[in-house]
């Protein structure tokens, strides 16, 4: 996917998703310059749009798959999942989302979207207690840490790595190691505690209907 084309979600959701990573935070994020959606008539509609209840829900489930780089069959199954668990839906959803490998690379700053961590993923650039790690889906547990593979940290891409983590924030429920370039699972992630990308009542109220 080009970067134009990346931009062309942000615009159509009507915010920023941070699927370019420091580019959403320049002049040069679409979004800023073209707030409209997509389209010929884009211009015309501008950017404010008048949505039914449906329209909301689909918006924010929409805004979910493309933060987390997933798949509808993906966030259904995350849903059904979340629906068995005990405790609050909107707690466990956002738990198995997070909890994701490579979410976790994103977070911890190893990767500089979540795009990029799924393709280093991928690759096996990461570890995981140790263990070669290759499936971006990964559920992680709590206690568990997360590596770059030796081999890797001589790669371009993690040269420079320590310097861009020195003003990077990590949520609290990981522990980054900058020296190390490691991190670990120190408590659960949070829905209430975390910064509202998307409103997880509408995506739950979807999928419940």
């Amino acid at each position: 996917m080009t970067i134009k084309q990346t931009c062309k979600l942000c615009r159509r959701e009507g915010k920023k998703l941070f699927l370019k990573g420091e580019r959403c935070f320049t002049t040069k994020c679409a979004l800023s310059r073209r707030n409209y959606v997509p389209g010929v008539q884009g211009p015309k509609k501008g950017p404010v749009r008048k949505m039914s209840v449906y329209g909301r829900q689909l918006r924010e489930k929409q805004s979910a798959k493309r933060i987390y780089n997933i798949s509808e069959k993906q966030l259904v199954n995350y849903f059904k999942k979340a629906t068995k668990q005990t405790g609050n839906t909107e707690d466990n959803l956002y738990r198995l989302l997070e909890m994701r490998l490579d979410n976790a690379v994103f977070r911890l700053g190893f990767a500089k979207t979540r795009r990029q961590a799924r393709q280093l993923v991928n690759h096996g650039h990461f570890l995981v207690n140790e263990k070669k790690a290759d499936i971006p889906s990964y559920a992680l547990k709590l206690k568990d840490s997360i590596t770059i593979r030796p081999k890797s940290k001589e790669m371009a891409l993690f040269k420079n790595l320590s310097e861009r983590l020195k003003n990077h924030e990590v949520p609290a429920w990981l522990n980054l190691e900058l020296k190390e370039k490691s991190g670990k699972i120190v408590d659960m992630p949070s829905y209430e505690k975390a910064t509202k990308d998307f409103d997880m009542n509408q995506i739950i109220e979807f999928y419940s209907r």
